[in-house]
């Protein structure tokens, strides 16, 4: 399925002026039954997107981070459908430093076939779209096309980090798989696959557990950064609890070493 991506830039950024209407003031902060923290602008956005989505492709179902997840019997019968993340970093919203995103993907057949990460505080944009390749929408609306590096794991590398989730044996893991750290480069939310799908890192390992919504969108964008084709990626959607395991973006190594 070709996807109007004007549309869906569109649809983030709408989002995103929904999220900035609550940046300004005290910031009421609910915690869920996870544990993560919510906020009005998290509603805020996850209702103009789903109202916009229902409109633009009626037919396609959606799950989103602030919605109900469906059984996965049902789930297990869709051949696409749209993830969401309203507001992706929702901690670093909170601390007010600019780096939380909103995220719309579109994942078909367990893969994400496009995927948009909007920066609302700096009104950034990155997409990616399976044959369409992955392109950055500046500030000033200039848009460029996208490539991510091709690591020599002989070589220490540029390894970008969660600023929420440090992990103390990130040096010590990353060691199994024979690479060595350069430079840490600490990124909020979905940023940080996009920091490696154009070039400013070569890796983004990830030790805890996600879900499938704080990755598909950075997860395309990187895919589709690719210059001789898509990327590799250990990431798979729609599995019954949503949950991502352990990974690495930026070389082909599999988190299977404990």
């Amino acid at each position: 399925m070709l996807i109007p991506s004007e549309e869906l830039l569109k649809i983030v950024k709408q989002a995103g002026n929904e999220i900035l209407e609550y940046y300004d003031e005290e910031i009421e902060v609910e915690i869920k039954q996870d544990q993560s923290p919510l906020t009005k602008a998290d509603l805020a956005a996850h209702h103009v997107i789903v109202k916009a989505l229902e409109e633009l492709t009626p037919n396609i179902p959606i799950i989103s981070e602030e919605s109900g997840v469906p059984d996965f019997q049902v789930r297990s019968l869709w051949k696409q459908f749209w993830l969401v993340d309203p507001l992706d970093g929702t901690k670093e919203f909170i601390k007010k430093n600019g780096e939380f995103t909103v995220n719309i993907a579109l994942i078909e057949n367990e893969v994400p076939a496009f995927g948009v990460v909007y920066i609302p505080a700096k009104n950034i944009t990155y997409y990616g779209q399976k044959g369409q390749d992955s392109f950055k929408i500046d500030s000033s609306g200039n848009k460029i096309q996208i490539f991510s590096g091709q690591p020599d794991i002989q070589n220490p590398l540029k390894v970008v980090t969660s600023r929420s989730h440090k992990s103390a044996q990130l040096e010590e893991k990353l060691s199994r798989y024979g690479i060595t750290i350069k430079e840490q480069i600490p990124a909020g939310s979905s940023l940080k696959f996009c920091l490696v799908a154009e070039g400013a890192a070569d890796l983004y390992p990830r030790m805890g557990p996600t879900m499938e919504w704080d990755t598909a969108a950075g997860d395309a964008v990187y895919r589709y950064s690719g210059r001789n084709g898509p990327n590799q990626s250990p990431l798979r959607y729609n599995k019954p609890d949503l949950k991502n395991g352990a990974f690495i973006i930026g070389v082909d190594a599999a988190m299977d070493k404990s």
